[in-house]
C-alpha cells in the first residue's frame, strides 16, 4: 500500500470530537449557577398526553429577571404535572403556581452546593475527556489496521502525531470549557 492511498479521515474524527464538546456544553447548561437560564429545564421531562415531553414543548420558558423563571403552561390541566416534574427533577427550585403560570425563583446556592457542583462539572469533563480518547483509540485503530495492509513506518508515525496533536487540542478545550464553568459555579 502508498502513502497516497492510505487517508486517514480526520475531518470524521474532528467532527465526532466536537460532538463530544458540544455534549459537554449541553451538560453544563444543565447546571443550575447563581443566575436564571431558561436551558436548566431542559433536562426536565414531564408526563403529557401519556408520554414524556420535555418542558418547552407544553409551555413558552421565560426569564424576566436574573433570578427568576417563568413557564407559561398553555394546557391549564397540565400545571399541576409541570409543578411536580420540576419538584422532583432535582434542581432544587421550588416552584409558585399563578393560575397557569409558574415562577421559579433562583435561590442564592451557598458554598456547600457550590463545591458540589463544581464536582458535577469535572465528573462531565471527565465523560468528554473519556469520549475523546475513545475517538482517538479509533483513529489509532485505523492506522494500526492500514500498517498492517502496507503503510509504511513513517507515514504510521506522521497520522499517529496528527490523531495525538488532534486529541491533544481537544482535551485543552475541555479542560477551558471546566475551568470556564468552575469559575462561573463559584462566583458569588
Amino acid at each position: 500500500m502508498s502513502a497516497d492511498e492510505f487517508e486517514l479521515d480526520l475531518d470524521d474524527l474532528t467532527r465526532r470530537m466536537e460532538g463530544a464538546i458540544s455534549a459537554l456544553k449541553t451538560e453544563f447548561a444543565s447546571l443550575r449557577t447563581g443566575r436564571a437560564s431558561a436551558t436548566m429545564l431542559e433536562p426536565v421531562m414531564v408526563e403529557a398526553y401519556g408520554q414524556m415531553t420535555p418542558i418547552n414543548q407544553v409551555g413558552t420558558v421565560n426569564v424576566p429577571e436574573p433570578r427568576m423563571v417563568t413557564i407559561n403552561v398553555w394546557d391549564k390541566a397540565m400545571v399541576g404535572k409541570v409543578e411536580k416534574a420540576i419538584r422532583e427533577s432535582g434542581l432544587g427550585i421550588n416552584p409558585q403556581l399563578n393560575g397557569t403560570i409558574i415562577m421559579l425563583p433562583i435561590p442564592e446556592l451557598n458554598e456547600e452546593r457550590r463545591r458540589e457542583l463544581t464536582k458535577v462539572a469535572a465528573q462531565y469533563a471527565e465523560h468528554a475527556r473519556v469520549a475523546v480518547r475513545n475517538l482517538r483509540r479509533d483513529g489509532m485503530d485505523q492506522i494500526k489496521k492500514a500498517k498492517s495492509a502496507g503503510l509504511s513506518e513513517d507515514d504510521q508515525k506522521f497520522w499517529e502525531t496528527e490523531v495525538q496533536q488532534l486529541t491533544d487540542s481537544f482535551i485543552a478545550k475541555v479542560d477551558a470549557a471546566l475551568e470556564g464553568k468552575q469559575a462561573e459555579i463559584m462566583q458569588v
